[in-house]
């Protein structure tokens, strides 16, 4: 720039280039480290109920904790980042959660490490959901698919990361180093974050005066949003239940396996993350309803195929599990800007709530029929509600493939 020119320097094609992809790569860190310790005791329930000589109920606590978390923080994050902007919220979040994922290390019993779990599930949807709205605002004018695809890529990586940290650790070294490792990768997340996401240039925020509790009860009152807020509970229900005691199942006869060995399982999330994309053409052509109908028919027969004592056949019928409950989600969290004509992401801050209270009961529940039948009695429970969410599918989710008004992008996030 000359002496008394005012203008801009030009930014060359590369440099331009450069930034696009430092903030692309800035939304898979987000899907990274908001996923990356969420998930992180489940290859090692079996473990913590040895350790601790507590009930399968009591360390799955660490999971319920995390999720019930998420779930009273989720609807409450927007009106937050409305008020003090995407970006902060979001490096914020990922740096408490970071800190928190650190002190889980210190518990040196089973309450001390639910407590940290709780924090960590209420600082998630900080980064998530945040993240979310600022891909859906920052992306407006082209290239949104792309940008969520990145996304979710991250969080695919994130949830299979931490799980298999948590995992490869335990088997040389105390379990608390596995909560140093994650926590270490979520502070070097929170400071890409803040280096390389660009502050939002397209926020407006709520309009003063406006209250979200009208919205909210509008939505309440919506059939086809009670439908599909139900449709959520059930999804990551079957997906909690399923991945949480088949640990339990596979620790012990006929398969024995390690925690090394169960953590190597959560590969069958990638194989449903490979798949699920291509679940958008099914929803296109055959609409919402049907895929939805399909998926869980697919997680069904998951289910059934785990029963097999075969480990290949249980490997496999997680994976079939896995992918029936991605394309589940994708094509319910796409659904939802059909039937929500206003205040989507209000909307979405529901499902989320609702999703996550449904994986909060899938991680207790269970338990309580273990003791009566063991993996057989789980995977019964499972079906059960795979079934009833296909009804609740199929009597409240109208197609709407005639319908006017555009989509939201699927908010899929792979655990």
């Amino acid at each position: 720039m000359r002496e008394g020119d005012l203008s801009p320097t030009p930014v060359s094609g590369s440099d331009s280039r450069g930034a696009e992809g430092r903030r692309t790569l800035a939304v898979a860190f987000a899907g990274f480290c908001a996923f990356l310790g969420l998930y992180a005791t489940q290859p090692l329930l079996p473990m913590l109920e040895r350790l601790f000589h507590a009930s399968k109920a009591a360390v799955g606590l660490t999971l319920t904790s995390s999720t019930l978390g998420v779930a009273i923080a989720a609807p409450l994050v927007g009106s937050v980042a409305d008020r003090l902007g995407r970006k902060r919220v979001i490096v914020f979040s990922a740096s408490l959660l970071a800190l928190v994922t650190l002190l889980n290390a210190t518990a040196t019993g089973l309450p001390a490490l639910v407590f940290w779990r709780f924090l960590q599930g209420l600082f998630t949807p900080g980064v998530f959901a945040v993240t979310v709205a600022y891909v859906q605002e920052e992306w407006a004018g082209g290239g949104v698919g792309r940008a969520m695809a990145t996304y979710v890529t991250g969080t695919v990586i994130g949830g299979f990361t931490g799980r298999m940290t948590t995992g490869l650790i335990v088997s040389r070294w105390h379990w608390s180093w596995a909560f140093v490792a994650i926590g270490i990768m979520g502070v070097v997340s929170a400071f890409l974050l803040q280096a390389w996401l660009p502050e939002e240039r397209r926020f407006t925020g709520r309009v003063q005066g406006e209250s979200p509790w009208s919205g909210a009860l509008a939505h309440l009152r919506n059939p086809r949003l009670q439908a599909t807020f139900a449709v959520g509970f059930g999804v990551l229900f079957s997906l909690i239940a399923c991945f949480s005691y088949v640990t339990f199942h596979l620790a012990g006869a006929p398969f024995h396996l390690s925690p090394v060995a169960i953590g190597l399982l959560f590969v069958t999330y990638l194989v449903g993350a490979v798949i699920t994309p291509s679940a958008g053409r099914i929803i296109d052509h055959y609409g919402h309803r049907t895929a939805m109908v399909l998926a869980m028919g697919t997680g069904i027969a998951g289910m059934l195929l785990t029963l097999i004592p075969n480990l290949w056949a249980v490997v496999a019928g997680l994976a079939l599990s896995c992918t029936g409950v991605f394309v589940a989600q994708a094509a319910t969290t796409s659904y939802i800007g059909v039937a929500a004509r206003q205040d989507k992401a209000l909307a979405v801050g529901i499902y989320v709530t609702c999703y996550y209270i449904g994986g909060s009961l899938g991680g207790e529940l269970p338990a309580y029929l273990w003791r009566f039948g063991g993996w057989s009695a789980c995977v019964a429970l499972v079906i059960l509600f795979q079934l009833l969410t296909i009804a609740i599918t199929l009597a409240g989710c109208t197609d709407p493939a005639k319908e006017a008004g555009p989509a939201l992008e699927p908010l899929t996030e792979f655990k």
